[in-house]
C-alpha cells in the first residue's frame, strides 16, 4: 500500500462531476437511475449490507449505497477467474476519471464520483481498496497477524473510512475506530472463508501461526482438510477480530445520532458470523457459517441501544492510537476531514455576519427612507402656510 501524503491532502480531491447537459439527456440528470442501479446491486450482493443500510438517514444511504456499489463491482470483477491484471488496470484508470470528474458510462462509477466529491473521500482511501486487490491477484501469503491486518485495511478499513466521510465523521479518534471495525470484518470473513478460499488456491491465515500449530501451510492447500490445530489458528484469528469489535464499537457513539443503530448492526451481524464459527467448532473448511433472517432482525432489534458489554472501557478505548496497518490512512482521511469542517464553519460565520451586515444596513435604510418622507412632509407643510397668509 502507497504511503498517502496527509500534508498534501486537499490534492487528492475529486472535482466536481462533468454532466451532460439536461437538455441532452430529455430533461433527466441521470442521478435517480444510477441510484436505483446501485441499490439493486446492493440487494443482489449482499444481503447484511443491504438490510443495515435500510436504518441510514436516505441521504446518507443513497450515498453509502453508491460507494457500496463500485467496491463490489470492483470487487466481483477481480474475483472473475477471466479477469486478472488488467482488470485491475482498467480499475486503477476509470478511478482517475472519476476523480479528474468525467466518470466512464458505469452507474456506480457515476453515482460514486457524485459521492467523492461531495463527501471529499480522499483519493489514497479508495487507491487502498484498489492495493488490497493487487496482493488477491499477486497470490500473496501474509507472514503475520500484522501484515493480515495491513490487508485488512487495504480491502475493509478503507470502506469504513469512506463511509464515516459520507456521516460527516471529522474527528481522527472515530475514523480509527471505523478503520478497526473494518479490520475486525474483514478478520471475520478470513475466518469463515478458510476452507473456500483453500479450494480456490489462497490463503490469508498468518503463516507464523499455521507453523506454531503444526500446518503445513503449502499441504493445506494442496488437501484442505479441519484439524483441531486448525480450529486453534481459526480461534486466534477470531479473538483478534473481538479486540477490534471492541474498539469499533467505541466509536459508534461519535457517528450522527441517526446512523448509529445501522453501524451497530452491521457490526453485530458481522460477530454473530464469528459466535456461529465458533458454534461449527471452529471448523471453516467442513461447514461455512452462516446468520439466519431471524437472528439478524433480533441483532438489528438490539443494536438500538449502545452495547453494554464495553461500557466500562468505552471512552479508554475510544481514544486508543489507530492500528499502525491503518495509521497512515486515518491521517489522510482525518487532515481533509477536519480542513473541510473549518471551511464549512468559517463559511457559515461568514454567512452569519453577511446576514447580520444586511439586516443592519435594511434597517438604516429604512430609517433614512422615513426621515427622508418627514422632511418632504415638512416642506409642503411649509409651502402649505406661505400659501395661506397669501
Amino acid at each position: 500500500m502507497n504511503t498517502p501524503d496527509a500534508s498534501n491532502s486537499h490534492a487528492h480531491l475529486a472535482r466536481p462531476l462533468t454532466r451532460r447537459p439536461i437538455l441532452l439527456n430529455y430533461g433527466f440528470s441521470g442521478d435517480v437511475e444510477d441510484e436505483r442501479a446501485c441499490s439493486a446491486a446492493i440487494r443482489r450482493g449482499s444481503k447484511s449490507f443491504h438490510l443495515a443500510s435500510l436504518l441510514l438517514p436516505a441521504q446518507t444511504r443513497q450515498a453509502a449505497r453508491a460507494l457500496y456499489a463500485f467496491c463490489r463491482h470492483s470487487d466481483d470483477l477481480i474475483d472473475d477467474p477471466r479477469s486478472g491484471m488488467p482488470a485491475l488496470i482498467r480499475l486503477r484508470q476509470r478511478l482517475d476519471m472519476i476523480y479528474v470528474g468525467e466518470p466512464a458510462p458505469f452507474a456506480c462509477d457515476r453515482a460514486f464520483a457524485r459521492v467523492v466529491h461531495e463527501h471529499a473521500i480522499p483519493k489514497p482511501v479508495v487507491e487502498a481498496l484498489l492495493d488490497g486487490f493487487a496482493m488477491d491477484l499477486d497470490g500473496r501469503r501474509h507472514q503475520t497477524i500484522d501484515d493480515v491486518k495491513a490487508y485488512a485495511t487495504c480491502v475493509a478499513s478503507s470502506v469504513g473510512l469512506m463511509m464515516a466521510s459520507v456521516m460527516g465523521v471529522s474527528d481522527r479518534a472515530a475514523l480509527a475506530r471505523a478503520a478497526d471495525l473494518g479490520i475486525a470484518m474483514q478478520l471475520t470473513n478470513i475466518a469463515r472463508d478458510v476452507g473456500e478460499d483453500a479450494r480456490n488456491g489462497r490463503l490469508y491465515l498468518p503463516l507464523d501461526w499455521l507453523e506454531e500449530h503444526g500446518i503445513d501451510a503449502e499441504a493445506f492447500l494442496r488437501e484442505p482438510e479441519f484439524s483441531p490445530a486448525l480450529a486453534k489458528v481459526v480461534e486466534r484469528l477470531l479473538n483478534e477480530a473481538a479486540r477490534h469489535y471492541r474498539l469499533g464499537h467505541a466509536g459508534i457513539c461519535s457517528l450522527p445520532k441517526p446512523c448509529r443503530h445501522a453501524i451497530r448492526t452491521a457490526a453485530l451481524v458481522y460477530e454473530a458470523i464469528g459466535t456461529s464459527i465458533a458454534g461449527n467448532g471452529y471448523d471453516s473448511v467442513s461447514n461455512r457459517a452462516t446468520t439466519g433472517l431471524g437472528t439478524k432482525i433480533g441483532l438489528m432489534i438490539r443494536a438500538r441501544y449502545e452495547d453494554s458489554r464495553w461500557t466500562a472501557t468505552a471512552i479508554r478505548d475510544l481514544h486508543s492510537r489507530a492500528d499502525p496497518a491503518a495509521r497512515e490512512l486515518v491521517t489522510v482521511s482525518g487532515s481533509l476531514q477536519q480542513s473541510r469542517s473549518l471551511l464549512r464553519s468559517t463559511a457559515s460565520e461568514a454567512t452569519d455576519d453577511d446576514n447580520t451586515i444586511g439586516r443592519v444596513t435594511d434597517i438604516l435604510l429604512r430609517l433614512h427612507a422615513d426621515a427622508r418622507t418627514q422632511a418632504l412632509e415638512r416642506r409642503r407643510a411649509a409651502r402649505d402656510k406661505v400659501a395661506t397668509l397669501a
